[in-house]
């Protein structure tokens, strides 16, 4: 099973409409909920983009070069749909996601299935003048199903993170989940970047495994946060 499987699978069964990821944008106001099914979509989305048009396949290696987002947690997750490795070195992966400040770097690595670069912008607009080859994201990924179908099952013992198997990423998520105290009926407040692993299996990773709900603010004001906790009804926070 992959690790998304894994991940997204019980929460979809347990609390499909309940809201799983909601993203503020503090440096332009911006707010987005997306509840269990709706994300699942999305990720069934990227992940078919991902195998279709970028050949992404089980043992294939992904980098990530993305903010905490809630589109980053689409496409990591739908790399892990399509049974793909996450690295953190671009030149040690096949396929690149970045964002357009990364573009750069992510095109010197020079991957072998090439790089997708996501705007991360709110009303869905892509990136004008990619250099050709780049994958806009925000323009393709409208373009594909939102049902997801592996060609083959995802070993549990395939590598999921810098060589960690999905499933003992899956375990130390849930151990993080139980040290952090989440649970079900979590509402967890994070400013985590995701730029580490730490951060990212404590700030994504154990609250999918919880089954909690997640509220993640980007370029965090801290005047907004107390209220913030408060309006969204939130149990803890990172």
């Amino acid at each position: 099973m992959s690790l998304t499987a894994t991940l997204l699978d019980p929460v979809l069964a347990a609390a499909p409409a309940r809201p799983l990821i909601t993203f503020y944008d503090d440096a332009t106001g911006g707010r987005i909920e997306l509840s269990a099914v709706t994300t699942a979509n999305w990720v069934a989305k990227a992940a078919n983009l991902l195998r279709d048009e970028c050949d992404v396949e089980p043992g294939g290696r992904v980098a990530v070069l993305l903010p905490a987002h809630w589109q980053t947690a689409s496409v990591l997750l739908a790399a892990w749909s399509c049974g793909a490795e996450v690295v953190g070195e671009p030149a040690e992966a096949d396929l690149v996601l970045c964002d357009a400040g990364r573009l750069d770097l992510a095109l010197a690595a020079e991957p072998a299935g090439g790089v997708v670069a996501l705007s991360l912008d709110a009303f869905g607009r892509g990136i004008e003048g990619l250099p050709a080859g780049v994958v806009d994201f925000a323009t393709e990924v409208r373009l594909h199903g939102d049902e997801f179908v592996p060609w083959e099952p995802v070993p549990a013992d395939a590598p999921a993170l810098d060589g960690t198997p999905a499933a003992d990423v899956a375990a130390r998520a849930a151990a993080r989940a139980a040290d952090l105290g989440f649970s079900a009926s979590s509402r967890v407040l994070s400013t985590r970047d995701w730029s580490s692993r730490e951060d990212l299996v404590d700030g994504l990773l154990a609250v999918l495994a919880a089954g909690a709900s997640l509220v993640q603010v980007a370029h965090a004001d801290a005047s907004r946060l107390e209220r913030r906790y408060e309006t969204e009804k939130c149990t803890t926070r990172l």
